[in-house]
């Protein structure tokens, strides 16, 4: 995987969201270009921003104020609910609180994962056992039918008995001040 990239990626998954019920998707050319886009940025970039998701932009544009509303509020607020151990590492971390190969990530974010039951992967899950409410269940599992075909498997080999269930992140950035300039910011990153 490349780190030098100078944009993140967009994909319109479109036609995973109109073909993804379909386990033939993969012989639709919507989907194969899709398929390939998909590859290319797991390869290349490790994320991508998607669009063409069915999420209505009233959705987005209230997820976006609260969570304009949830990074304004003073930091002892924010705490209530900080990421732990003990919420499945979900939650609140506080800017330079996250990592990336060695360098404190200037943000704020929420971490929001697939929800893990208990017993769900035995005792190699108890780590991320946990709830959260999400809104994109669906689209996560069509986009990950994509990955399925991109990786040379069946749309449905990531899931069920052959894959076990597909896990998603969705991370909500908080930025001091103002975030940086994206063209794409009304759009769902993965």
């Amino acid at each position: 995987m490349t780190t030098d990239f100078k944009s993140i990626p967009v994909i319109d998954v479109g036609p995973l969201v109109t073909k993804g019920d379909d386990l033939k998707m993969g012989q639709d050319p919507g989907v194969r270009e899709v398929v390939k886009q998909l590859d290319r940025a797991c390869r290349e970039t490790g994320f991508f921003y998607v669009k063409g998701h069915g999420v209505p932009q009233s959705l987005m544009n209230e997820v976006k104020d609260v969570t304009h509303r949830f990074f304004d509020l003073p930091y002892d607020e924010k705490l209530k609910i900080k990421l732990t151990p003990s919420t499945g590492y979900r939650g609140y971390q506080k800017m330079k609180a996250n990592i990336t190969k060695g360098v404190p990530d200037l943000q704020e974010a929420i971490d929001y994962y697939r929800e893990v039951k208990k017993g769900m992967y035995g005792s190699l899950g108890e780590i991320l056992e946990g709830c959260n409410q999400c809104l994109v269940t669906d689209l996560s599992r069509k986009i990950m039918r994509g990955i399925a075909l991109a990786l040379g498997g069946s749309a449905d080999e990531l899931e069920g008995e052959k894959g076990g269930d597909p896990f998603w992140v969705v991370r909500l950035i908080g930025y001091p001040g103002k975030p940086p300039a994206n063209p794409q910011f009304n759009d769902i990153g993965w």
